[in-house]
């Protein structure tokens, strides 16, 4: 409920100031994006990765992911549990603030890895991973824009510069362009720390996931050759409780998860 309240005061912040004419706080849209983005309890998550060259789809991958909001940081803590292929049964990613962690079953060892090490296709590790942005990021309004969506839509945005506040952002710097009235990010421009441009997002196909209507799909497209496509599928959504003990490094290999 508080954070059910706390997203409605965003909302009619934003509002009340279009209108008046007045151009919104960016650091307010982003902490409405925040709230549309990011279920207000600890939640679980499959997300399927399929890469995409020339429009034949390559490899595929199923992960599981669990977060829960650290009242202390702001910040997400994250497992990922690596469900598809076989190969890959039993891996897992911990994020526990800026810190990121590869476990191999097979060795019995974690490594330190970053958020920025591609995953598949174009995703990185610190793409699945759920991130409060307006924790991360200080966000400027550089204007407004008429923006096609990923369906060829016409979309009334504000776009939005972000850079990154702390160590703990996944980007240096991120470009987001958002929908007026709803506050749902459209695309995003995701920049490495030499300001190269490296991958550009889409983010569409709404559906009702834990009590919020949440885009259930994201492309990602290559700045480079955009022939290398992947697409990041989120459902079945739900509340879970994850016990303290799976967000610590060396208890990572006795997590038995469903």
């Amino acid at each position: 409920m508080k954070n059910l309240l706390a997203g409605l005061a965003v909302a009619l912040l934003l509002f009340t100031g279009a209108r008046a004419g007045a151009q919104p706080n960016a650091q307010d849209v982003i902490a409405a994006v925040d709230k549309i983005r990011n279920p207000g309890q600890p939640f679980r998550v499959t997300t399927t990765l399929i890469e995409y060259i020339n429009g034949q789809a390559r490899n595929r991958s199923v992960l599981v992911v669990y977060a829960r909001e650290n009242r202390q940081t702001q910040q997400f803590d994250n497992v990922v549990r690596y469900a598809e292929p076989a190969r890959d049964v039993g891996k897992m990613v911990l994020m526990n603030g800026s810190n990121m962690w590869f476990y191999d079953p097979s060795s019995k060892a974690s490594v330190r890895i970053s958020p920025q090490q591609r995953l598949m296709g174009q995703a990185s590790d610190g793409d699945v991973v759920t991130v409060n942005l307006a924790r991360d990021y200080k966000a400027s309004l550089v204007g407004e824009e008429k923006l096609k969506d990923a369906d060829h839509r016409e979309r009334d945005c504000w776009h939005l510069d972000l850079e990154a506040a702390g160590d703990e952002a996944v980007y240096s710097r991120v470009e987001y362009w958002v929908e007026k009235g709803t506050n749902r990010a459209v695309k995003g421009k995701f920049y490495s720390d030499s300001g190269r441009l490296l991958k550009i997002a889409y983010f569409h196909k709404p559906a009702m996931m834990l009590g919020g209507l949440r885009d259930t799909e994201t492309i990602i497209i290559d700045a480079v050759d955009q022939n290398l496509v992947t697409t990041m599928t989120t459902s079945d959504m739900r509340a879970q409780d994850i016990p303290d003990a799976w967000f610590q490094r060396d208890y990572l290999p006795y997590i038995k998860a469903d």
